[in-house]
């Protein structure tokens, strides 16, 4: 299961990110979102959890979780919609 986690401190890193997510099970992969022009983190990423039961348990302990002061959203992230991210502006 692919999970969304935002409002993530700017300096929290993938390995403290896959760190959190794994006291709840298995985590296959993570992705901190970073600004191509500053290298600093976007506050958001990826989390993908093979096992459905442990992503859920995840997702509604982790949601609204305070790190750092701040507290994180956490949700099931959904796909992009290929027509959207095509579409020109005329």
């Amino acid at each position: 299961m692919h999970i969304f986690v935002g409002n993530l401190p700017f300096r929290m890193s993938a390995h403290e990110v896959e760190k959190l997510f794994s006291a709840y099970g298995a985590v296959r992969s993570v992705r901190v979102i970073i600004d191509r022009h500053t290298g600093r983190s976007r506050g958001f990423g990826f989390i993908e959890m093979p096992d459905q039961d442990n992503a859920q348990e995840a997702i509604s302990i982790l949601n609204g979780y305070e790190i750092q002061g701040r507290p994180i959203s956490v949700h099931m992230a959904h796909p992009r919609d290929e027509d959207e991210s095509q579409a020109i502006a005329v």
